[in-house]
């Protein structure tokens, strides 16, 4: 029989302490230098280690359960457009942030079941803080053993305040700001964009450029958690293994509700 989500979701958060632990572990010798993969993004140690010791630690707590790593082998689209339940994995959420020495790094964990994720771990090794979710049910960040309630922004703030990432910004980010009028942009690496719509900290948070899916699942999970949403710009929620691609379409992810964000995507009409 499948564990419920909520009874793996303490073991999850302590797996990705332990590769936090790792990746600290090379972060703080110095020792960076990257390679480059196929898709010319960059390598590291840590990477690898937090892999290892994930991948082995999701098989211990569910031997049945099929693992998806960035830093693993790709099953074919044969194989995983036949899994009904599977893990999805960042060992190491912002390669260019741990590269620069900021800190704005994250450890991804998410269970995904019918195309959603329904567990998420987003894990702060230089912060020590974990923000953990499970969408229907609530999020919470855990720092120094104290574990808190995130709620989104019921409302959103004047100036709106908008997240983007540090090292990847969209060409159409621009248009979007432009229709927006006065807003506060909050530059951030990896999945702590998604972790401020969560905390009440940003009100929303376009993705207009490219996205793989290990990137968002576990984060979007703790949205989910703490009341807010991600949408494509068709409307229709952010789903994970659906086609051949890992690419994620471009989205809007948001916590208040209260403004019509995708409007904010498309361009305005010509004057008659």
């Amino acid at each position: 029989m499948s564990r419920a989500p909520a009874s793996l979701l303490a073991p999850v958060a302590a797996l990705a302490r332990r590769a936090a632990l790792e990746i600290l572990a090379v972060y703080g010798s110095g020792q960076l230098a990257a390679t480059l993969k196929a898709d010319a993004s960059p390598l590291t140690h840590a990477d690898t280690r937090a892999h290892g010791l994930i991948v082995a630690g999701l098989h211990a707590l569910a031997p049945a359960v099929p693992v998806l790593s960035e830093e693993g082998g790709m099953p074919a689209w044969a194989e995983r457009r036949g899994w009904g339940r599977y893990w999805l994995v960042d060992p190491l959420d912002g390669t260019r942030e741990f590269l620069a020495g900021n800190g704005e790094f994250t450890v991804n964990i998410a269970l995904i079941e019918a195309h959603r994720p329904v567990l998420g771990v987003v894990h702060v090794p230089v912060r020590e803080v974990s923000y953990q979710g499970l969408p229907g049910a609530g999020a919470w960040r855990e720092s120094g053993g104290v574990r808190t309630a995130l709620k989104v922004s019921p409302a959103s703030a004047t100036p709106v305040r908008v997240a983007a990432s540090r090292s990847h910004r969209g060409s159409s980010l621009g248009a979007f700001l432009a229709q927006l009028g006065p807003h506060a942009l909050l530059e951030v690496g990896s999945a702590l964009k998604f972790c401020l719509l969560a905390e009440g900290a940003a009100d929303v948070y376009p993705r207009l450029g490219p996205t793989s899916e290990w990137d968002t699942a576990a984060a979007h999970a703790v949205l989910l958690g703490a009341g807010g949403e991600v949408r494509t710009l068709d409307g229709a929620p952010l789903h994970y293994n659906l086609r051949d691609s890992l690419i994620n379409p471009h989205f809007v992810a948001f916590g208040p509700g209260d403004r019509d964000w995708l409007a904010l995507t498309r361009t305005p009409a010509a004057p008659a």
